[in-house]
C-alpha cells in the first residue's frame, strides 16, 4: 500500500462515492445546489445529466447525505435509490416498495400502488419528504418513464408527495425529446448538467482529495507538468483522474519516488490503456451558475450560494472525521444504508453540526429562490 509511503491516512482516489472526498468544482456545485433546493422545496421532477465518469453518482450521494442530515430530526426524509433501472414495470414498482421499506404482501399492482400512496401521505403528514432517485436513468424504457410520470401524480393541493431525481448520461435528454414523453418533459422543474473539469479545476480536485486523505506535505505530490499530463490524458473526467492518480501513486511507491514524475504517469497510463488525447482548456465560468448577463444581483446570489455550499461540505467532512467509519460501512451496503450509518454515527459526537447544516441549507434554498426571482426580473 502506498498510503504509509506518502504519509496518507487513506487512499485519496478511490472510486467510491464518499462525500468526504466531494470537491466543489463549478459543475458539481451547481448540480448539488439544484438537487438540494429542488427536493427541499418539493418541486417534483429533477434531471441531472453528464458524460460517463463526471461524478453524477457522487453528487447524488452527497445531496442525499445533506438532505438526510438536514431533515433527520423534525423533518425525516424517506428515500428509494434505484441503481439499476433495467426492469419491467412490475419489477420497478416492487423495487420502489422494497427501497422505501413498505410492507406489502399483495402482488397486484393496485394494492402496491395503494401501499405506496399511504406511505407518501404518512410521510407528508409527519412533515417529511419522500424521494425517489434513479441512477443510470438513460437506460429507462419509454414505458418505465411513463410509469414514473404516473407515480408523480401523487400530490396534494399544496405540494408534490414524491420528489423524483433522474440521473443519467446525455442520452437521457434525447430520450425525453420523444413525442410520447412530452407530458413527462413538461413536468421537469429543474435540471443540471455535469461536464469534465478544466485544468484549474483538475489541479484543485487532486489537491483537495489528497488533503482529505491526510496529506500535509509542503510540496505537492503532483508537480504542474505532471498535472498537465494527467489533464491531457484524462480530458478532465473525474473517474479517469482517480484511476490515473491512484495508479501513479502505486507505481511511484514501488519505484520509491517521493514525487510523481512524467515517467511514472507514462507507466501508469500505459498500464490503464489510456489513449493520448488533446484537450482544449475549458473556459472558466463565473460564479456557481451560468446565468443571463452577469447582473450585480446575480453575482451576489452566486457568492451566497457558493458560501452556503462550501459551509455544507466542510461541515460534512468535519463530522465524518470525528467518527471512524471503516468498520461500520461495508462495500456491500447500499448508498442509502451508508448514508444512514454515517449520519447516525456523528449526531452524538457533533450535535452542533446539526445546526450548521440546517442553517446552511436554509441559506442555500433562500439564495437560490431570490436569485431565480432576480433573474426573471432582468
Amino acid at each position: 500500500m502506498y498510503t504509509a509511503y506518502y504519509n496518507l491516512r487513506e487512499e485519496p482516489f478511490r472510486l467510491t462515492s464518499d462525500p468526504r472526498f466531494f470537491h466543489l468544482a463549478q459543475p458539481h456545485a451547481a448540480a448539488l445546489a439544484t438537487l438540494v433546493e429542488a427536493v427541499m422545496r418539493r418541486k417534483g421532477f429533477v434531471l441531472m445529466t453528464g458524460p460517463i465518469g463526471t461524478g453524477k453518482t457522487t453528487v447524488v450521494h452527497t445531496a442525499l447525505q445533506i438532505l438526510t442530515e438536514r431533515t433527520a430530526a423534525s423533518h425525516p426524509i424517506s428515500s428509494a435509490f434505484i441503481l439499476n433501472p433495467t426492469l419491467s414495470r412490475e419489477e420497478f414498482l416492487e423495487m420502489i416498495l422494497t427501497e422505501f421499506e413498505i410492507p406489502c404482501t399483495a402482488t397486484s399492482k393496485p394494492a402496491r400502488l395503494s401501499a405506496l400512496q399511504r406511505m407518501l401521505l404518512e410521510t407528508q403528514r409527519k412533515g417529511g419528504t419522500s424521494l425517489l432517485l434513479v441512477d443510470e436513468a438513460h437506460l429507462l424504457t419509454p414505458e418505465l418513464l411513463e410509469e414514473i410520470r404516473l407515480l408523480s401524480n401523487a400530490d396534494t393541493y399544496q405540494e408534490k408527495l414524491l420528489q423524483i431525481v433522474l440521473c443519467g448520461q446525455p442520452e437521457l435528454l434525447g430520450l425525453l425529446r420523444k413525442p410520447e414523453l412530452r407530458a413527462l418533459r413538461q413536468r421537469v422543474a429543474s435540471s443540471c448538467v455535469l461536464r469534465p473539469l478544466s485544468f484549474a479545476e483538475v489541479r484543485a480536485y487532486i489537491a483537495e482529495r489528497l488533503y482529505s486523505a491526510g496529506f500535509r506535505g509542503a510540496a505537492s505530490l503532483f508537480p504542474t507538468t505532471v498535472l498537465e499530463e494527467i489533464f491531457r490524458l484524462t480530458e478532465g473526467v473525474p473517474r479517469l483522474i482517480n484511476l490515473l492518480c491512484d495508479a501513479c501513486l502505486t507505481a511511484g511507491c514501488k519505484a520509491h519516488r517521493p514525487v510523481i514524475d512524467l515517467v511514472t504517469v507514462e507507466e501508469a497510463a500505459s498500464e490503464l490503456g489510456l489513449k493520448e488525447a488533446h484537450v482544449e482548456p475549458a473556459v472558466a465560468e463565473k460564479g456557481v451558475f451560468s446565468g443571463n448577463g452577469g447582473a450585480g444581483k446575480e453575482a451576489a446570489g452566486d457568492a451566497v450560494i457558493g458560501s452556503a455550499l462550501d459551509l455544507l461540505v466542510q461541515a460534512m467532512k468535519r463530522r465524518s472525521a470525528l467518527v471512524s467509519q471503516a468498520n461500520e460501512i461495508r462495500p456491500e451496503m447500499s448508498i442509502k444504508e451508508q448514508v444512514a450509518v454515517a449520519v447516525n454515527a456523528v449526531h452524538e459526537k457533533d450535535p452542533g453540526g446539526d445546526k450548521v447544516i440546517e442553517s446552511a441549507v436554509d441559506v442555500l434554498i433562500e439564495a437560490m429562490r431570490l436569485r431565480r426571482t432576480s433573474t426573471l426580473e432582468l
